[in-house]
């Protein structure tokens, strides 16, 4: 929930963006875009105030239909409490690749922060639904303190205005003494209300524009999006520039239903309708009247309004088509910054993934996570099977810490930085707390000890522009680099999946990225662990370091066997001792009894 809020927060930051520049785009295009059209437009806002709460990431249906393909359910058998392996395994045994070198990064804890403000919002909207409800209270007495309009005189003018609008069945009216001025309310079934003064005082020309009004807002559905607004008012109660624009759609939404009003009238009538805009635009009793729709409003809305009325001409065909094409252009802009704006869509942190198309084993390792959460992908190219214990946790992507290196070295090997031949770069003399990193390093003697400094000398040459256009390239998770580029992979803004590190780790073994083969090869050389008579082992460990605890462990790679190749990928985390050498230990035991490795490694 913290993390929604999080999120929600910088929608709103990109929702306040979005209209304000809608403020000045209709300012600059007021004589362009018709009165309709710009009401229209907010149309178009709602929405995207609708995507960070939606309850619902429609894109991603495939993962909540698993009944639609078929999952194996296979458990292996596991200990209860792992061994540590000979050789790579041992704790003193600091200059294997797989005792991971890590420093610990310093984190404020969000949580706390956005609790808060999750406390403050709810409490927010508590109060604003009480509003809401007592606004309802005072619906249910307008309704039982209104009664049916009985006058035949009356009933004749209102059927010819359904005529003239051609609405087959119109609302029900009613008169009443509690308004002063003519609302229509209601949600599923509208109804129009009359003040008692405005039915003692019957003229016919002021009644009809008022009718004429009322039924606009009835034919367009407007009590139906008043009730959008109101919920939008609701949920966004705490920013100032969603309010202020709410209240800029309704002057919109009136101006709007007076343009649609005059068009049914003749030039001459302009002028009376205005003056009866004036006599009976009294303000609504009710204050916090959620529900009202109508002919009233404020004197600044009755003043933009009557002035709208003086200048109001009947559109011609040209001006139709320009406000068209317009309206189209600001709906294809705002379309576009629809994935931005929606919480679950702007929540990269799971990966989309259609495993319908997948040959998936779900497979129960509990029994080797002992203490840890975290889940085991193994991918068999030859059969195309997937073999994933914890389906929910190898879609959720987490800091990839240094198996990125991995990605990073072919980064800086395609844009020449280093070679295959070359690529040892100086120590700078700063003192680190591993002895292996108070030393000159080369690709393979960096990727062995999992050196920081070294790759991020690296980053620095390569720059922001085009490590993005990297990760882009191969769709490195959610491919954010806005946490600095000494950091980026460390426990900050960049995060993967483990079934994303499996075809990714794919993709790089069949050199099915655009790269140069001499450059795949230099990186699959650096990561080489070990051969054996059963076969040879590639990997990167990863341990995600902070405030002095180890949160987090990887282990990646691949076995390549007689004729067979198997993708791997382990993640565990916990509040501390979740590092990567323990996730290789977890690795080794599970691909033992798997039959993919014999359990026996030394090095």
């Amino acid at each position: 929930m913290t993390e929604f809020m999080i999120r929600f927060l910088v929608s709103n930051l990109y929702i306040s963006i979005v209209i304000l520049l809608l403020l000045f785009i209709k300012k600059m295009l007021k004589n362009t875009l018709s009165a309709r059209s710009q009401y229209h437009v907010w149309f178009l806002v709602l929405a995207l105030l609708s995507f960070p709460v939606a309850p619902l990431d429609l894109t991603g249906l495939g993962q909540l239909l698993p009944l639609f393909f078929r999952l194996h359910n296979d458990s292996l058998p596991g200990p209860e409490n792992l061994t540590a392996k000979d050789g790579l395994f041992s704790a003193q045994n600091t200059q294997s690749p797989l005792y991971d070198l890590t420093l610990s990064v310093s984190q404020a804890t969000p949580s706390r922060v956005g609790l808060i403000l999750c406390v403050i919002w709810i409490i927010g909207i508590f109060f604003m639904i009480c509003l809401f409800i007592r606004s309802l209270f005072h619906l249910y007495i307008l309704k039982n303190a209104s009664l049916p309009i009985q006058n035949k005189e009356f009933d004749m003018l209102y059927q010819n205005c359904l005529h003239e609008l051609r609405i087959p069945a119109g609302p029900s009216v009613y008169g009443t003494a509690i308004l002063r001025s003519p609302v229509i309310t209601g949600l599923l079934r509208p109804c129009i209300y009359l003040p008692q003064p405005l039915l003692s005082d019957f003229r016919d020309i002021d009644m009809r524009y008022i009718l004429l009004h009322e039924l606009q807002h009835f034919k367009h559905k407007d009590s139906l999006i008043n009730y959008w607004m109101n919920i939008i008012s609701i949920i966004y109660w705490f920013n100032p520039i969603v309010r202020y624009g709410l209240k800029i759609m309704r002057i919109d939404r009136e101006v709007a239903c007076d343009a649609f009003v005059l068009s049914q009238l003749e030039e001459t009538e302009y002028e009376s309708y205005g003056n009866t805009l004036i006599n009976y635009a009294e303000k609504v009793s009710f204050d916090s009247f959620f529900f009202r729709t109508g002919i009233s409003g404020s004197m600044k809305q009755m003043r933009k309004r009557v002035l709208h009325i003086a200048a109001y001409q009947k559109p011609d065909l040209m001006k139709k088509v320009k406000s068209t094409v317009v309206f189209l252009m600001i709906f294809a802009v705002l379309l576009r910054i629809c994935p931005i704006l929606s919480t679950y869509a702007a929540d990269d942190g799971r990966y989309r993934w259609n495993p319908s198309c997948e040959n998936i084993s779900v497979i129960d390792l509990s029994a080797y996570f002992n203490g840890y959460e975290g889940s085991f992908v193994l991918y068999d190219p030859a059969n195309a099977q997937w073999h994933i214990y914890n389906m929910d946790a190898a879609l959720a992507r987490t800091a990839p810490d240094s198996t990125y290196k991995i990605y990073d070295a072919l980064f800086a090997l395609e844009a020449g930085i280093i070679t295959p031949e070359h690529s040892y770069i100086a120590w700078n003399n700063e003192v680190y707390p591993f002895s292996a990193w108070n030393a000159g390093q080369t690709l393979r003697s960096a990727m062995s000890s999992s050196v920081n400094w070294y790759f991020q000398a690296l980053d620095q040459q390569l720059g922001r522009p085009r490590l993005y256009a990297c990760l882009q390239e191969i769709s490195y998770g959610n491919e954010r680099l806005t946490g600095g580029l000494s950091s980026y992979w460390l426990e900050s803004t960049l995060k993967i999946s483990p079934i994303e590190q499996v075809e990714l780790l794919k993709k790089l073994y069949d050199n099915r990225f655009p790269f140069a083969p001499e450059n795949i090869q230099a990186v699959k050389d650096s990561i080489f662990l070990t051969a054996s008579e059963n076969g040879q082992i590639y990997g990167k460990t990863g341990t995600g370091r902070v405030n002095g605890h180890n949160i987090n462990g990887w282990f990646i790679g691949w076995i390549e066997t007689a004729g067979q190749t198997y993708f791997f990928v382990a993640n565990i985390k916990a509040d501390n001792k979740a590092d990567g050498s323990t996730a290789a230990q977890i690795t080794f035991s599970i691909l033992s009894d798997m039959g993919v490795y014999p359990s026996t490694i030394r090095y």
